[in-house]
């Protein structure tokens, strides 16, 4: 067993693109759920409008780059209005139930053959991460021990951890001006703010549009990491490693999401990393009775499982959450 390489893939994991991407669409649920109580079942939706909105600009309609970033950022608010004018004025349930299908819908449109001119089909569409990879000023990756990026993944963790410390920041100046008092006010007694003349609807709109946005550049940031946009990325796990990600760091917390998706990435890979060589081999530590190698990777989910039922009974605030502050169970 090289505990060596555990460790590499535990903290290369938990400091990588990938955990950047659910640290970004992890911000915006904590905006939706944390702050404002609002179900959003299907993040992976905006994540998609983002992602393909910057893909099909590009490549598609032949748009200069930072047009097809712009073009991302309205689609993912357009999204949100169109869901949310018919939804938010109802209970929770139903911004839920429409999140969930909207998201689904996309991705099965998205990956339609009938749009493969626009959207690439399955395969999805490739060649709009030309100029972000050409800003790239890393001649070399870096391998430290502990952890070991290419100069690809360095650039992108560059970028991308500059994203989500630009979004914490922006999220804890909102949420310590009167705007976001409202929000989690909302969160608690939504009658109450209403009593108050507040025009609840209005709030709540502004809310899933700017979580909407991360979601957004979760989407671009995604396809920009592996130069690729495909459908089939965007399902829905994406949402629930996000919302397993916000609820182990914390809700109603700013920095909850971000070290929750580094916690969740470095238990990923450090179990799978872990298990992998405990199987493998003459002589596996782990006999082929009990597990085989082909067994390994999904153990870890189920390992991981158990851990976030232990967290939700023993400590369902997330590890700095409060529980006065989220009150799940009273939901």
């Amino acid at each position: 067993m090289d505990f060596a390489v555990v460790i590499d893939a535990a903290f290369s994991a938990a400091l990588g693109p990938q955990a950047i991407v659910f640290a970004l669409a992890a911000i915006g649920l904590n905006v939706h759920f944390g702050y404002t109580g609002l179900l959003n079942f299907g993040q992976a939706g905006f994540m998609a409008v983002g992602g393909f909105g910057l893909a099909v600009s590009v490549v598609t309609w032949d748009l200069p780059f930072w047009v097809g970033l712009i073009v991302a950022m309205l689609a993912t608010i357009v999204l949100a209005l169109v869901l949310g004018v018919p939804t938010l004025r109802l209970r929770a349930d139903y911004l839920a139930i429409a999140t969930i299908a909207s998201s689904e819908i996309l991705r099965l449109v998205l990956g339609a053959v009938e749009f493969k001119g626009t959207f690439g089909g399955s395969n999805g569409l490739t060649g709009f991460a030309r100029t972000y990879k050409n800003l790239n000023p890393y001649g070399d990756g870096v391998d430290i021990g502990v952890v070991s990026f290419s100069k690809d993944d360095l650039w992108s963790i560059t970028v991308g951890w500059t994203l989500v410390a630009l979004g914490c920041v922006l999220i804890w100046t909102l949420m310590r001006s009167p705007w976001g008092r409202v929000l989690r006010s909302i969160r608690e007694d939504e009658d109450a703010v209403r009593s108050l003349g507040k025009n609840v609807f209005a709030y709540k709109m502004q809310a899933l549009v700017l979580g909407g946005v991360f979601g957004g550049l979760a989407g671009v940031f995604h396809v920009l990491k592996q130069a690729s946009a495909v459908p089939t990325d965007f399902n829905t796990t994406f949402t629930f490693y996000a919302y397993a990600a916000l609820l182990m760091g914390g809700a109603a917390r700013v920095l909850g999401p971000v070290i929750g998706s580094i916690l969740f990435w470095f238990l990923i890979a450090g179990l799978g990393s872990f298990f992998s060589q405990a199987t493998g081999g003459t002589d596996p530590l782990i006999p082929a009775s009990i597990m085989t190698d082909t067994q390994a990777s999904l153990v870890r989910f189920i390992v991981l499982g158990l851990g976030l039922m232990l967290l939700m009974i023993l400590r369902p605030q997330g590890i700095f959450g409060d529980r006065r502050e989220i009150a799940i169970d009273g939901r």
